[in-house]
């Protein structure tokens, strides 16, 4: 799809109907990482720079409907018609959505609200101060020794140790088993899997760039896609806590201003 093109399929989402605000996911790709100054407590915070949005819904799955669960699909970005397969490029003509690289399935609770063809923008989602849980897939590193894989230590350098220095050890027993077993720690394929990092705070958003900073590490290369949503975990949002003003002395008692004499 040509760069007019893309803009025209931008334009036309944004201008689509918009998913209600229960609907806290969506997807975008990672941009890289920098550091910018909290606008509540003006400290420097390490922050990923994800571009998100906007997310047509292509599709909505219902309980009670022959898929069993409730489910959203989303799209981003923009692909060219010709690198699409055909039941997917019906999938995209039924929605009226524009054709895009990427499609994910979002488990909700509640569908309600929530057709094929609105679209999710960055602005109606999240705000700073949320906390997300963020998914991307990690860096590939090849096939990989104990050593990098899973942290051995290593044997012993010293004279004559010739060629074990990096090697894993024993893996299996003598008599009892006589066998490796399941889940040995050995070495692998590494990298290259699904990882969420979560309970990542929204330091900032910026709407009309399609921007949101979080803060912390994210998977994946800069240009990966990665799905934000709202954390699983029990607290939701940052609360501030109010320092207190009472003054107290070493051994807890309340220091107050002293009493002024009565006027005679």
């Amino acid at each position: 799809m040509t760069e007019p093109a893309a803009a025209e399929a931008k334009t036309a989402v944004e201008g689509a109907k918009r998913a209600p605000p229960t609907l806290r996911a969506i997807l975008g790709e990672k941009v890289g990482m920098t550091q910018v100054y909290h606008p509540k407590d003006r400290q420097l915070y390490d922050v990923t720079v994800v571009k998100a949005g906007p997310c047509p819904v292509l599709r909505v799955k219902t309980a009670e409907g022959p898929d069993g669960y409730n489910a959203v699909q989303l799209a981003y970005g923009a692909r060219k018609d010709k690198n699409i397969p055909k039941p997917e490029l019906g999938q995209f003509k039924k929605a009226g959505a524009s054709f895009a690289r990427l499609i994910r399935e979002i488990r909700v609770s509640d569908v309600k609200g929530v057709e094929a063809g609105q679209a999710v923008m960055l602005d109606g989602v999240f705000k700073p101060g949320d906390y997300v849980d963020v998914q991307g897939t990690s860096k590939g590193k090849g096939f990989a020794g104990v050593m990098k894989r899973h942290g051995f230590r290593g044997m012993p350098a010293s004279h004559g140790a010739s060629d074990k220095e990096r090697s894993p050890g024993s893996l299996a027993s003598r008599r009892s088993l006589g066998r490796v077993l399941p889940g040995q720690r050995m070495a692998g394929h590494m990298g290259a899997v699904a990882v969420t990092m979560q309970k990542l705070e929204v330091v900032k958003v910026e709407p009309e760039r399609h921007l949101i900073y979080v803060c912390g590490s994210v998977p994946g290369p800069n240009g990966g896609f990665v799905t934000v949503r709202e954390t699983t975990k029990a607290k939701k949002f940052r609360v501030d806590q109010v320092k207190s003003t009472i003054k107290k002395d070493k051994m807890g008692n309340i220091i107050g201003k002293k009493p002024t004499p009565p006027k005679k």
